[in-house]
């Protein structure tokens, strides 16, 4: 991919360019730069390129700036000037684009998730909750999972949380802990005012399948998908972390690939400083672990913001290609923030300190991985020009396109089916759990009596019911992962003779076989991916 021409010595050298691999895209990157310098700009060079390569494209509009992608570029005498002085055979040309918009909060393809699948802790980061709030919210998704309440949109887990803090709910959760009433309320409260912010549109159904990021246009060029925000400075914790919950169900659903000669998506989030500030640590590892492994499953992630200290360092860290447009020093943070941003950057023979306050708009300094995976030479360059429309499309381009949109007939239109709230409406309050019989725990002894001659016979009686219980659950879950009847014997009293000594307690064994025999099981539920995310039913 090419990115511009070297300058050197205040000269522009268009024999020097200055190129990224493709294979190098998952390797994640940085685009930063003050407001003005071109970071838009150079996001529409990039997604460019990788359409025409044949790679899919994932990309914020905050300004509206990027419709101009499905558009070509109209040629003027300063456009073509400096395009032939980087040495870029300029074309005009449109490309396949994508229009989305959060819970059609704008001209774009609807684009909604369920509740359950976006998950208690990247909710708590839309609601703000502190880290007690934050467990409470688990633990109510936990008790709707359990009890099969599924959770489509706002009304259903308002509905949840409001049974749990009843007199009816209240003692399901009792041995867990319980939802007091003060923290049911803080979460109701905050459930409104999400409602109020005009969210309840993003939960629901049909849900987005992320798939449909990675497809290409008929001529063979990725599509680019942009998602349109016109109301990003309402909502702007929702937007950033939608963003994260794109990329956790990419994780959750992609195969690895490995290194592959060029990435399956390229995904460029914007406005990066919003995702993690005021981020719990939770939230933070999250992001840290799924950009660090999802490399592997063919996703390049580039980070979009004014500087580098926008970044947390574990992130940081692993953003390999860097391209930096011009900072501004006026203040004393931002003279802070310009030497910390020079220290990111390898040694070179540039003064980055004056390069990075007296480039112009349009250029930048680049450091990128070569196709040793090596870092190359840092190199002041001025970016190369899109081809297609710099600016808004033309009125009408966004409705046209998503009019003849594929997506529009499965997405267009919300589906309310029934689920937790209808459940609940319908459901009979549930009466206190009663305590198993003393007789039916195993060891216990029967009656209540003192421990005496008959204790051990009973004990004896016990550990062979629970025997035999284990002995039925084995045969449960090897039919259940299998998918056929069992081959296990049915079960048997056991012999409960003493074991010789030192030899192992066949009961413990019959338990860690168990154990072992569900664990492929329980994996699928790991699964789910690092932010607790449900992952979905295709259909």
């Amino acid at each position: 991919m090419d990115l511009g021409a070297a300058l050197t010595g205040g000269e522009l050298r268009p024999e020097a360019q200055v190129r990224l691999p493709l294979r190098m895209m998952n390797r994640h990157g940085l685009v930063a730069g003050a407001t003005g310098t071109g970071k838009t700009v150079t996001l529409q060079v990039m997604a460019e390129q990788l359409s025409a390569a044949g790679v899919p494209v994932f990309l914020a509009d905050i300004k509206g700036d990027l419709s101009g992608l499905a558009v070509p570029g109209s040629p003027t005498g300063k456009l073509l000037e400096r395009t032939r002085a980087v040495g870029q055979d300029w074309v005009a040309q449109g490309f396949p684009v994508e229009f989305l918009a959060l819970g059609g909060d704008g001209a774009g393809v609807p684009v909604r998730a369920t509740v359950a699948s976006f998950g208690p802790l990247l909710l708590s980061r839309v609601m703000d909750l502190n880290e007690t709030q934050e467990s409470s919210l688990q633990l109510v998704f936990h008790y709707a999972d359990q009890k099969d309440l599924e959770l489509y949109d706002l009304k259903d887990l308002r509905a949840v949380i409001s049974h749990l803090a009843s007199a009816a709910g209240r003692p399901e959760l009792e041995e867990l802990g319980g939802l007091s009433k003060a923290t049911a309320g803080v979460l109701l409260r905050e459930l409104v005012n999400l409602e109020a912010q005009g969210l309840a549109g993003f939960f629901g159904e049909p849900e987005f399948n992320t798939a449909e990021l990675l497809r290409t246009a008929p001529d063979g060029r990725g599509v680019i998908t942009c998602l349109e925000l016109p109301t990003l400075l309402q909502k702007p914790l929702l937007f950033s972390t939608f963003l994260m919950w794109l990329l956790a169900d990419l994780f959750a659903e992609l195969p690895e690939v490995g290194d592959a000669d060029r990435p399956r998506l390229v995904f460029f989030l914007d406005e990066a400083h919003l995702l993690f500030r005021g981020a719990s640590k939770a939230f933070l590892e999250a992001v840290a672990a799924t950009v660090r492994l999802i490399r592997s499953k063919g996703v390049g992630v580039f980070f979009v913001t004014q500087t580098p200290k926008d970044v947390p360092e574990e992130v940081l860290g692993q953003l390999a290609n860097r391209i930096q447009h011009a900072l501004r020093a006026f203040t004393p943070d931002d003279a802070r923030a310009l030497r910390a941003t020079v220290s990111t950057f390898p040694v070179s023979d540039y003064d980055l300190a004056e390069a990075l306050t007296t480039a112009g708009t349009g250029e930048a300094i680049v450091t990128v991985m070569n196709e040793r995976g090596a870092p190359a030479p840092v190199a002041w360059t001025r970016m190369r020009s899109p081809v297609s429309r710099m600016g808004p499309a033309p009125a009408g381009t966004i409705r046209q396109v998503v009019a003849g949109s594929p997506l529009l007939a499965a997405y267009g239109t919300a589906v309310d089916r029934a689920s937790a709230l209808e459940k609940l409406k319908g459901a009979a309050p549930a009466p206190p759990r009663d305590r198993a019989p003393a007789q039916d725990l195993p060891g216990k002894p029967v009656g209540g009596g003192l421990p005496g001659s008959g204790q051990a016979q009973d004990q004896a009686q016990a550990q062979a019911q629970a025997q035999a219980q284990i002995d039925a659950e084995a045969r449960r879950i090897e039919e259940d992962i299998l998918g056929r009847p069992s081959s296990r014997p049915v079960p048997v009293p056991r012999d409960r003779s003493p074991r010789p000594e030192g030899g192992p307690d066949p009961l413990v064994e019959r338990v860690l076989e168990t154990a072992i025999e569900a664990a492929g099981a329980m994996g699928q539920e790991l699964l789910r991916g690092m932010f607790q995310t449900r992952r979905r039913r295709r259909r």
